[in-house]
């Protein structure tokens, strides 16, 4: 099975219907650094919340979050 990304800006997580996605909550859910994006996984059908937000498949996600805006290289 394959999982398809979208990111969201943080101030849509309140609209996000957790039953839908692969994140419990919006505490489970990852942002980026400065906390303005939100990251959502799910798989098969787009939610009809997320419709027409850019898809990602798992190795385009994985290039976007090793970008400076989602990981930092300060020790934690």
């Amino acid at each position: 099975m394959s999982y398809t990304y979208v990111i969201i800006d943080s101030s849509e997580v309140s609209a996000v219907d957790f039953s839908q996605v692969m994140q419990r909550d919006s505490e489970g859910t990852r942002y980026s650094l400065d906390g303005s994006k939100a990251l959502l996984k799910y798989e098969g059908d787009q939610p009809s919340f997320l419709s027409g937000k850019q898809e990602y498949t798992h190795s385009e996600i994985l290039s976007i979050l090793s970008g400076d805006e989602w990981t930092s290289d300060e020790p934690i």
